[in-house]
């Protein structure tokens, strides 16, 4: 089993930046990919950033420029520095992470932060 936990978020005003971040626990794992899932009340789940264990990364185009995603490895944390927050990066943010345990593939979430943009 692995655990996530997240940390960061809160209320910031239009232009601000949070940050977030989220340690992977466990034993006897690897972490593959690690990265952040946005969600709002009524909508699917979305990708916002993710980070593989080569260092390449993703984001959505509504973050793109405005994010950065960063890992350190050998903590098994991801961080994400959000900057120019818009009011509709209102959401609950979930850490996820695909992790390597013994010859299986295992995907996990955490439990979510809420990131509230005020206009």
């Amino acid at each position: 089993q692995v655990q996530l936990v997240e940390s960061g978020g809160g209320l910031v005003q239009a232009g601000g930046s949070l940050g977030l971040s989220c340690a992977a626990s466990g034993s006897s794992f690897s972490v593959n990919v690690i990265g952040w899932y946005r969600q709002v009340p009524g909508n699917q789940r979305e990708l916002v950033a993710i980070i593989r264990s080569d260092s390449t990364t993703n984001y959505a185009d509504s973050v793109r420029g405005r994010f950065t995603i960063s890992r350190d490895n050998a903590k098994n944390t991801v961080y994400l520095q959000m900057n120019s927050l818009k009011p509709e990066d209102t959401a609950v943010y979930y850490c996820y992470a695909n992790v390597k345990i013994g010859n299986g593939g295992y995907r996990y979430w955490g439990q979510g932060t809420q990131v509230t943009v005020s206009s």
